[in-house]
């Protein structure tokens, strides 16, 4: 058992520039931070590791007694055999990482946290207080890139494959996916992108994870599941058409949406699963039998919520594990969805696609699915985006589709927008 100190202290400044002011010289960071309300987390330095939190133990120190938050990214597929890129193998396998400093935003506040293995510092607090103060406003930079093309014809082999496994009865559906090769024209930093996916155009939850040079990051809209207490909350999300350019398009296209058989189908499966997870594991479960639209800012989805109340004894990591990876990211059945992915994918997604969030030492905590993505060195890097295929699919639509949801993560690379 491993005793942990976290010393938590109200904040006064904005939590971004103040992880901007101190971000100097941690090449470890993790940032869980939603934009559409108050609950962002962002983490400097590693002060441990570890595989569950019942290998650790709370000591809470300072004027605010909040629980330690640790952050823990997956990857989609862990056991896929096929290796990863150099970028995605330069992070180690690690379940829980507890920071060194946390700066943390709920519905009261903003907090800094610093955490050790021996009683905190005072000290230490106090200069970190200082930088904290002394923060000035962030700075939003364009960094111009440019991106390789992929190829059409690969990906309709891949269309191929995964309709020719849906007419064979293997599966129903499958979630393919396409990378793509990017290039900076200057040099750029984890910060330089973070701030921009936050201060950007981008909507849901951004996400960061630095390991050295090389880090992952981009702005989903897909929550895999919130714990608070024994309140647990979930989302189906499936189904794409554009956002239109204007108003009366974006409803006209919304409307279309909501009546199309095959996304309505695509939508269906992952319903489906959420609600037979939460069925096994909670009580009062209530899913809407109708989904509803999430509108953003380049695209649209099906959008079904589901809540319940979790059993005693069922954890917020218990349930990540049984939900990821939903039909939405790998199709279904899952299982026999991935297996063709392992297939028909030339390469290993790595995060893209992972379970990633956060659970404090109480157990509460949320995870994001973590799509509209890349991962990146500072020069170049790799974007990603997939789609559901089902019957009917269509491969040109479908690669169209996979560019329209690119350019989420690549307004990290716009100061403007």
């Amino acid at each position: 058992m491993t005793r942990i100190y976290s010393y938590t202290v109200p904040i006064e400044a904005d939590m971004v520039d103040a992880f901007c002011a101190v971000q100097k010289g941690f090449t470890d960071q993790f940032v869980y931070y939603d934009k559409r309300r108050p609950n962002r987390h962002m983490g400097l330095g590693r002060c441990i590791a570890l595989p569950s939190l019942a290998d650790a133990e709370c000591t809470l120190q300072g004027p605010a007694k909040l629980p330690p938050v640790f952050f823990s990214f997956n990857r989609f597929d862990a056991g896929n055999p096929q290796p990863c890129d150099p970028l995605f193998a330069a992070f180690p396998n690690v379940a829980l990482m507890l920071p060194e400093i946390v700066l943390s935003e709920n519905e009261e506040g903003a907090y800094l946290q610093v955490n050790s293995l021996g009683p905190v510092y005072e000290g230490r607090v106090a200069r970190f207080l200082k930088m904290v103060r002394a923060a000035r406003p962030r700075v939003r930079e364009s960094i111009p890139f440019s991106l390789e093309p992929d190829s059409r014809e690969a990906w309709e082999r891949t269309v191929a494959a995964s309709l020719d496994a849906i007419r064979a009865g293997r599966i129903v559906k499958v979630v393919p996916s396409r990378r793509k090769l990017l290039r900076a024209e200057r040099p750029f930093s984890s910060k330089d992108l973070l701030v921009n996916l936050i201060d950007g155009s981008a909507r849901g939850t951004v996400l960061l994870y630095r390991y050295g040079d090389v880090f992952f990051c981009g702005c989903t809209p897909e929550l895999l599941v919130r714990k608070r207490g024994a309140q647990v909350e979930s989302m189906c999300l499936a189904g794409t058409c554009p956002a239109g350019a204007n108003e009366e398009e974006r409803a006209r296209l919304a409307d279309e949406l909501l009546h199309d058989e095959k996304n309505l189908r695509e939508h269906a499966h992952v319903v489906d699963f959420i609600r037979s997870v939460f069925e096994r594991d909670c009580y009062d479960v209530d899913i809407p039998r109708q989904p509803g639209i999430m509108p953003l800012q380049h695209i649209q989805h099906l959008h079904t919520p589901a809540s319940a109340r979790v059993l005693d004894g069922v954890s917020l990591l218990d349930l990540c594990r049984q939900l990821h990876p939903t039909p939405a990211l790998a199709g279904a059945p899952v299982g026999e969805a991935l297996m063709l992915l392992r297939r028909i994918e030339g390469y290993n997604r790595g995060f893209f696609g992972g379970a990633c969030g956060y659970v404090d030492g109480n157990g509460d905590g949320e995870f994001a699915v973590a799509i509209r993505s890349g991962v990146f060195d500072g020069e170049l890097g790799y974007v990603y985006a997939g789609c559901g295929v089902v019957e009917g699919s269509d491969a040109a639509s479908e690669f169209d589709e996979i560019d329209m949801k690119l350019q989420t993560v690549l307004t990290a690379f716009d100061g403007k927008a």
